[in-house]
């Protein structure tokens, strides 16, 4: 299939990436993403702030600072109080005020599903895009945000999270990305991705897949939301953690040493989850300071290798 491009599309669906990202000057670029679901908690405040948390994150992975917002909603009208609706849109439109970001329109369909989320467009200066595929042998892997939403998440919905769980992971997936990507800018940072659907070792897969390098992970290092690793134990796994270990399994290396329910929250899909920086080894140690400094659960989980070529060895 051949898409339209011209000259000026720095990143395009050549390579799959974070958001796309138009040359307009010399000094200006624009990046652009799309990001809808499903609610994924019963409160619709919360709803909306995930969903807005989640839609911006592609930006902030991108190096990049979000601007405008363009709300997507579907909503059954015949099946649910409007007030449900309102304050979807109320949760998201100050997750947008904490953000600095416009709300400039949208669109709304009936469906008999409810969907909600946002069309972002941020600003970046077309010299500092940061895209998956710009590793260095050596740079070190830091992680801001602990893994396991998708887990504990149905364990939500079968009734198995205690209400500590879940105020501590619907505060995880409402926290914005803006900090840590805000902090990144004053280091030699190659690569950065935000770790959401495909889980962490999905999205490292697309940084190393058909590259010169490989990427190791310290299992033991990766912070991981708390009862996250007791409800996999439990086989309370989502589809999507299956679906996201068949697509990527035969380039991942993983130690026997690693427990079962460590290896399913690797694949683990995520809502709303960290960013990955892939930073200069010399550096790694002074970032990681900064961001635990603000507050944040960030450890460096990994670097990078130059060989096995494109495979991710977990020990």
């Amino acid at each position: 299939m051949e898409f339209p491009t011209d000259s000026n599309l720095i990143v395009g669906l050549d390579r799959a990436d974070d958001a796309g990202v138009y040359k307009i000057t010399d000094d200006i670029a624009i990046i652009q993403t799309i990001d809808f679901f499903t609610p994924i908690v019963d409160d619709p405040y919360w709803f909306g702030q995930i969903a807005v948390a989640n839609a911006l994150s592609d930006v902030y992975a991108m190096g990049g600072v979000p601007k405008t917002a363009m709300n997507i909603v579907c909503f059954p009208i015949d099946q649910m109080d409007i007030s449900i609706l309102r304050r979807i849109i109320q949760g998201g439109i100050d997750k947008m005020k904490e953000a600095d970001v416009v709300l400039a329109g949208g669109h709304s369909v009936e469906d008999n599903e409810m969907k909600y989320g946002l069309a972002v467009t941020g600003f970046i200066h077309p010299d500092r895009i940061l895209t998956k595929r710009n590793l260095k042998v050596g740079d070190r892997l830091i992680l801001t945000k602990p893994i396991g939403t998708g887990i504990i998440n149905t364990a939500i919905k079968g009734g198995r999270a205690s209400g500590k769980i879940i105020e501590k992971v619907t505060s995880l997936m409402t926290a914005l990305n803006k900090e840590a990507a805000e902090i990144m800018k004053d280091y030699p940072v190659h690569a950065c991705t935000d770790i959401t659907g495909f889980g962490l070792l999905g999205h490292i897969a697309e940084m190393v897949v058909d590259s010169e390098f490989g990427i190791k992970i310290q299992s033991d290092m990766i912070p991981i939301i708390s009862g996250a690793i007791d409800c996999a134990g439990m086989g309370l796994i989502p589809a999507g953690a299956y679906k996201n270990r068949e697509f990527r399994e035969k380039m991942v290396d993983i130690s026997s040493s690693v427990d079962r329910s460590i290896q399913d929250i690797l694949f683990d899909p995520q809502t709303s989850g960290g960013l990955l920086i892939c930073v200069d080894s010399k550096s790694a140690a002074d970032l990681l300071i900064r961001l635990k400094n603000k507050g944040m659960n960030a450890a460096i989980i990994g670097e990078v290798l130059l060989e096995p070529k494109g495979r991710i060895v977990v020990r």
